[in-house]
Protein backbone atom coordinates (compact mmCIF):
# COMPACT_ATOMS: atom_id res chain seq x y z
CA UNK A 1 0.00 0.00 0.00
CA UNK A 2 0.98 3.38 -0.50
CA UNK A 3 2.97 4.89 2.27
CA UNK A 4 1.53 8.02 4.18
CA UNK A 5 4.46 10.84 4.87
CA UNK A 6 4.99 11.19 7.25
CA UNK A 7 4.46 7.57 8.34
CA UNK A 8 2.56 8.43 11.92
CA UNK A 9 1.40 5.47 14.94
CA UNK A 10 2.29 2.80 16.04
CA UNK A 11 4.72 0.76 14.00
CA UNK A 12 5.68 -2.63 16.28
CA UNK A 13 9.14 -4.84 15.21
CA UNK A 14 7.20 -8.33 14.90
CA UNK A 15 8.16 -10.94 16.43
CA UNK A 16 9.85 -14.61 14.34
CA UNK A 17 7.99 -17.14 16.09
CA UNK A 18 9.90 -19.90 15.74
CA UNK A 19 9.50 -24.11 16.15
CA UNK A 20 10.97 -26.52 18.31
CA UNK A 21 13.51 -26.86 15.10
CA UNK A 22 14.33 -23.35 14.62
CA UNK A 23 12.43 -22.95 11.84
CA UNK A 24 10.33 -20.07 11.07
CA UNK A 25 6.47 -21.16 12.45
CA UNK A 26 4.81 -19.31 9.39
CA UNK A 27 1.15 -20.08 10.92
CA UNK A 28 1.80 -18.52 14.29
CA UNK A 29 3.71 -15.51 13.01
CA UNK A 30 0.57 -15.24 10.58
CA UNK A 31 -1.49 -15.02 14.00
CA UNK A 32 0.97 -12.62 15.51
CA UNK A 33 0.10 -10.12 12.40
CA UNK A 34 -3.52 -10.55 12.88
CA UNK A 35 -3.34 -9.99 16.48
CA UNK A 36 -1.34 -6.83 16.11
CA UNK A 37 -3.87 -5.37 13.24
CA UNK A 38 -6.57 -6.31 15.77
CA UNK A 39 -4.96 -4.10 17.94
CA UNK A 40 -4.96 -0.88 15.33
CA UNK A 41 -1.47 -0.43 14.37
CA UNK A 42 -0.69 1.54 11.78
CA UNK A 43 1.87 -0.83 10.30
CA UNK A 44 4.17 -2.78 10.83
CA UNK A 45 8.33 -3.22 10.95
CA UNK A 46 9.27 -6.66 9.72
CA UNK A 47 12.72 -8.44 10.61
CA UNK A 48 14.16 -5.55 12.85
CA UNK A 49 15.95 -6.49 16.06
CA UNK A 50 13.08 -7.73 18.11
CA UNK A 51 12.36 -9.89 14.67
CA UNK A 52 15.88 -11.23 15.73
CA UNK A 53 16.73 -10.56 12.58
CA UNK A 54 20.82 -11.35 13.35
CA UNK A 55 19.99 -14.51 13.77
CA UNK A 56 17.88 -15.60 11.01
CA UNK A 57 19.50 -17.33 7.57
CA UNK A 58 18.70 -15.60 4.59
CA UNK A 59 16.31 -17.84 3.61
CA UNK A 60 14.55 -17.46 6.77
CA UNK A 61 14.48 -13.92 6.61
CA UNK A 62 12.56 -14.33 3.29
CA UNK A 63 9.78 -16.99 4.79
CA UNK A 64 8.96 -14.39 7.75
CA UNK A 65 9.02 -11.12 5.70
CA UNK A 66 6.79 -12.98 3.29
CA UNK A 67 4.42 -14.41 5.71
CA UNK A 68 4.17 -11.05 7.23
CA UNK A 69 3.27 -9.06 3.89
CA UNK A 70 0.60 -11.70 2.90
CA UNK A 71 -0.98 -11.73 5.72
CA UNK A 72 -0.97 -8.39 6.40
CA UNK A 73 -2.48 -7.85 2.29
CA UNK A 74 -2.52 -4.36 2.43
CA UNK A 75 -4.54 -3.67 5.48
CA UNK A 76 -1.17 -1.49 6.46
CA UNK A 77 2.27 -0.77 5.33
CA UNK A 78 5.35 -2.93 5.96
CA UNK A 79 8.76 -1.50 6.65
CA UNK A 80 11.11 -4.73 5.70
CA UNK A 81 14.57 -4.88 7.71
CA UNK A 82 17.50 -5.13 5.43
CA UNK A 83 20.27 -5.26 8.13
CA UNK A 84 23.55 -6.23 7.35
CA UNK A 85 27.01 -5.24 7.81
CA UNK A 86 28.00 -3.91 4.38
CA UNK A 87 26.46 -2.07 1.58
CA UNK A 88 26.53 -4.84 -0.36
CA UNK A 89 24.83 -7.55 1.59
CA UNK A 90 21.85 -4.55 2.47
CA UNK A 91 21.33 -4.11 -1.61
CA UNK A 92 20.60 -8.00 -1.82
CA UNK A 93 18.68 -7.91 1.40
CA UNK A 94 16.84 -5.24 -0.63
CA UNK A 95 16.26 -6.06 -3.73
CA UNK A 96 14.82 -9.34 -2.30
CA UNK A 97 12.28 -6.91 0.15
CA UNK A 98 11.16 -5.26 -2.85
CA UNK A 99 10.45 -8.18 -4.87
CA UNK A 100 8.46 -9.85 -1.88
CA UNK A 101 6.17 -6.50 -1.80
CA UNK A 102 7.44 -4.63 1.26
CA UNK A 103 6.38 -1.14 1.26
CA UNK A 104 9.77 0.68 2.53
CA UNK A 105 12.87 -0.18 4.01
CA UNK A 106 15.06 0.14 7.33
CA UNK A 107 18.45 0.35 7.14
CA UNK A 108 21.46 0.75 9.95
CA UNK A 109 24.49 2.31 9.05
CA UNK A 110 26.90 -0.31 8.06
CA UNK A 111 28.69 -1.98 11.11
CA UNK A 112 31.93 -4.46 12.05
CA UNK A 113 34.26 -1.81 10.01
CA UNK A 114 34.92 1.18 11.42
CA UNK A 115 33.05 4.05 9.21
CA UNK A 116 33.18 7.68 8.77
CA UNK A 117 29.75 9.67 8.55
CA UNK A 118 30.42 10.45 5.26
CA UNK A 119 31.00 6.60 4.45
CA UNK A 120 27.76 6.09 6.31
CA UNK A 121 25.79 8.75 4.19
CA UNK A 122 27.08 7.44 1.17
CA UNK A 123 25.30 4.17 2.53
CA UNK A 124 22.00 5.30 2.89
CA UNK A 125 22.27 6.97 -0.44
CA UNK A 126 23.15 4.32 -2.78
CA UNK A 127 20.71 1.91 -1.44
CA UNK A 128 17.81 4.59 -2.10
CA UNK A 129 19.03 4.86 -5.82
CA UNK A 130 19.48 1.46 -6.27
CA UNK A 131 16.17 0.36 -4.94
CA UNK A 132 13.36 2.62 -5.41
CA UNK A 133 11.46 1.71 -1.86
CA UNK A 134 11.30 4.73 0.96
CA UNK A 135 13.86 4.21 2.91
CA UNK A 136 13.99 4.39 6.84
CA UNK A 137 17.42 5.20 8.94
CA UNK A 138 17.86 2.79 11.86
CA UNK A 139 19.49 4.54 14.53
CA UNK A 140 21.04 1.79 17.09
CA UNK A 141 24.60 2.99 18.38
CA UNK A 142 24.28 0.48 21.11
CA UNK A 143 24.72 -2.95 18.05
CA UNK A 144 25.93 -0.82 14.78
CA UNK A 145 28.44 1.57 17.31
CA UNK A 146 27.72 4.41 14.91
CA UNK A 147 25.39 7.03 16.48
CA UNK A 148 23.69 8.82 13.34
CA UNK A 149 24.12 12.58 14.22
CA UNK A 150 20.78 15.08 13.96
CA UNK A 151 23.11 16.97 11.04
CA UNK A 152 23.28 13.63 9.41
CA UNK A 153 19.72 12.51 9.09
CA UNK A 154 18.44 16.15 8.37
CA UNK A 155 20.85 16.27 5.01
CA UNK A 156 20.14 12.69 3.97
CA UNK A 157 15.92 13.89 4.40
CA UNK A 158 16.61 16.90 3.10
CA UNK A 159 17.84 15.42 -0.30
CA UNK A 160 15.15 12.24 -0.70
CA UNK A 161 17.33 9.96 0.82
CA UNK A 162 15.36 9.06 3.96
CA UNK A 163 11.69 9.25 4.36
CA UNK A 164 12.24 8.85 8.34
CA UNK A 165 14.26 7.12 10.94
CA UNK A 166 13.52 5.13 13.84
CA UNK A 167 15.47 5.99 17.46
CA UNK A 168 16.57 3.25 19.01
CA UNK A 169 19.58 5.50 20.22
CA UNK A 170 18.27 6.03 23.36
CA UNK A 171 19.98 9.61 23.65
CA UNK A 172 16.68 11.28 24.25
CA UNK A 173 18.45 14.46 23.99
CA UNK A 174 19.73 13.89 20.07
CA UNK A 175 16.32 13.22 19.47
CA UNK A 176 14.76 16.47 20.61
CA UNK A 177 17.47 18.48 18.55
CA UNK A 178 16.54 16.51 15.94
CA UNK A 179 12.73 17.41 16.45
CA UNK A 180 13.21 21.17 17.00
CA UNK A 181 15.53 20.91 13.98
CA UNK A 182 12.80 19.81 11.66
CA UNK A 183 10.24 22.59 13.18
CA UNK A 184 9.32 21.13 16.50
CA UNK A 185 6.46 20.25 18.07
CA UNK A 186 4.27 22.94 16.20
CA UNK A 187 6.40 23.67 13.36
CA UNK A 188 6.60 20.22 11.70
CA UNK A 189 3.77 20.40 8.47
CA UNK A 190 6.06 23.95 7.69
CA UNK A 191 9.40 23.12 8.73
CA UNK A 192 12.60 22.10 6.45
CA UNK A 193 11.32 18.53 5.74
CA UNK A 194 7.32 18.04 6.22
CA UNK A 195 7.00 14.57 4.88
CA UNK A 196 9.63 13.24 7.33
CA UNK A 197 8.62 10.41 9.67
CA UNK A 198 10.21 10.92 13.25
CA UNK A 199 9.40 7.54 15.08
CA UNK A 200 10.75 6.30 18.27
CA UNK A 201 12.52 3.11 19.31
CA UNK A 202 11.52 3.60 23.05
CA UNK A 203 8.60 1.95 24.99
CA UNK A 204 9.21 4.14 28.18
CA UNK A 205 8.93 7.61 26.84
CA UNK A 206 6.97 7.15 23.95
CA UNK A 207 4.40 10.36 25.43
CA UNK A 208 7.49 12.35 26.04
CA UNK A 209 8.38 11.57 22.49
CA UNK A 210 5.01 12.44 20.95
CA UNK A 211 4.91 15.55 23.49
CA UNK A 212 8.27 16.74 21.37
CA UNK A 213 6.61 16.22 18.15
CA UNK A 214 7.62 13.07 17.41
CA UNK A 215 5.34 10.74 14.56
CA UNK A 216 4.90 7.36 16.66
CA UNK A 217 6.50 4.77 18.31
CA UNK A 218 8.63 1.03 17.45
CA UNK A 219 7.69 -1.13 20.15
CA UNK A 220 8.81 -4.15 20.74
CA UNK A 221 6.24 -4.54 23.58
CA UNK A 222 3.63 -3.79 21.40
CA UNK A 223 3.56 -7.35 19.98
CA UNK A 224 2.32 -8.25 23.27
CA UNK A 225 -0.03 -5.49 23.89
CA UNK A 226 -0.91 -3.29 20.71
CA UNK A 227 -3.92 -2.43 21.72
CA UNK A 228 -2.60 -0.45 24.64
CA UNK A 229 -0.12 1.41 22.38
CA UNK A 230 -2.35 2.38 20.12
CA UNK A 231 -4.61 3.89 23.04
CA UNK A 232 -1.29 5.82 24.31
CA UNK A 233 -0.95 7.41 20.64
CA UNK A 234 -4.67 7.92 20.11
CA UNK A 235 -4.80 10.26 24.02
CA UNK A 236 -1.55 11.93 23.00
CA UNK A 237 -3.05 12.92 19.13
CA UNK A 238 -6.13 14.10 20.77
CA UNK A 239 -4.16 15.87 23.20
CA UNK A 240 -5.46 14.28 26.33
CA UNK A 241 -1.50 14.00 27.67
CA UNK A 242 -2.82 12.52 31.14
CA UNK A 243 -4.85 9.54 29.64
CA UNK A 244 -1.42 9.17 27.34
CA UNK A 245 0.39 9.36 30.92
CA UNK A 246 -1.55 6.79 32.63
CA UNK A 247 -1.48 4.31 29.80
CA UNK A 248 2.36 4.90 29.49
CA UNK A 249 2.73 4.26 33.17
CA UNK A 250 0.76 0.96 33.17
CA UNK A 251 3.25 0.03 29.62
CA UNK A 252 6.22 0.67 31.90
CA UNK A 253 5.40 -1.61 34.43
CA UNK A 254 4.38 -4.07 32.01
CA UNK A 255 7.64 -3.34 30.53
CA UNK A 256 9.35 -4.98 33.67
CA UNK A 257 8.79 -8.45 32.44
CA UNK A 258 11.90 -8.18 29.97
CA UNK A 259 14.01 -8.79 33.00
CA UNK A 260 12.16 -12.02 33.97
CA UNK A 261 15.66 -14.14 33.03
CA UNK A 262 18.24 -13.85 35.54
CA UNK A 263 21.24 -11.72 34.62
CA UNK A 264 23.15 -13.97 35.98
CA UNK A 265 22.26 -17.05 33.25
CA UNK A 266 21.67 -15.15 30.28
CA UNK A 267 22.08 -12.19 28.28
CA UNK A 268 19.44 -8.95 28.57
CA UNK A 269 18.57 -9.33 24.72
CA UNK A 270 17.71 -13.36 25.54
CA UNK A 271 15.70 -12.03 28.75
CA UNK A 272 14.02 -9.61 26.39
CA UNK A 273 12.75 -11.52 23.52
CA UNK A 274 12.29 -14.24 25.24
CA UNK A 275 9.61 -12.51 27.57
CA UNK A 276 7.92 -11.19 24.54
CA UNK A 277 7.83 -14.51 23.50
CA UNK A 278 6.45 -16.12 26.46
CA UNK A 279 3.97 -13.87 26.64
CA UNK A 280 2.80 -14.11 23.72
CA UNK A 281 2.72 -17.88 23.90
CA UNK A 282 0.66 -17.18 26.97
CA UNK A 283 -1.87 -15.13 25.30
CA UNK A 284 -2.37 -17.72 22.64
CA UNK A 285 -0.85 -15.91 19.80
CA UNK A 286 2.17 -18.05 19.30
CA UNK A 287 2.58 -21.69 19.78
CA UNK A 288 6.46 -21.95 20.93
CA UNK A 289 8.18 -19.37 22.92
CA UNK A 290 11.52 -20.32 21.77
CA UNK A 291 14.23 -17.91 20.41
CA UNK A 292 17.26 -18.21 18.08
CA UNK A 293 20.28 -20.24 19.40
CA UNK A 294 22.65 -19.69 20.78
CA UNK A 295 20.25 -17.72 23.31
CA UNK A 296 19.08 -19.43 26.34
CA UNK A 297 15.26 -20.31 27.14
CA UNK A 298 13.55 -18.84 30.03
CA UNK A 299 12.90 -21.28 32.82
CA UNK A 300 9.85 -22.06 34.47
CA UNK A 301 10.05 -19.20 36.76
CA UNK A 302 10.93 -16.65 34.47
CA UNK A 303 7.60 -17.84 32.59
CA UNK A 304 5.78 -17.57 35.48
CA UNK A 305 6.68 -13.93 36.10
CA UNK A 306 5.67 -12.80 32.83
CA UNK A 307 2.39 -14.50 33.66
CA UNK A 308 2.51 -12.46 36.62
CA UNK A 309 2.95 -9.25 34.66
CA UNK A 310 0.45 -9.73 32.18
CA UNK A 311 -2.32 -10.38 34.62
CA UNK A 312 -1.21 -7.32 36.25
CA UNK A 313 -1.34 -4.98 33.59
CA UNK A 314 -4.85 -5.99 32.62
CA UNK A 315 -4.14 -8.89 29.91
CA UNK A 316 -5.26 -12.67 30.23
CA UNK A 317 -2.94 -15.38 29.65
CA UNK A 318 -5.15 -18.37 28.13
CA UNK A 319 -2.48 -20.82 28.66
Amino acid sequence: MPLPTPLRGVVPPVCTPLDEAGEVDTASLSRLVEHLIAGGVHGLFALGSTSEVAYLSDEQRGVALETVVNTADGRVPVLAGVIDTTTARVLDHAREAAQLGADALVVTAPFYTRTHPREIAGHFRRIRERVDLPLFAYDLPVSVHSKLSPELVLDLAADGTLAGVKDSSGDEGSLRRLLLALGGREGRASGPVPGFSVLTGSELTVDAALLAGADGVVPGLGNVDPAGYVRLYDAARSGDWPLAAKEQERLAALFDLVDAGPETDMGRSSSALGAFKAALRLLGVIACGDTAFPQIQLGAAAVAEVDARLRAAGLTPVR
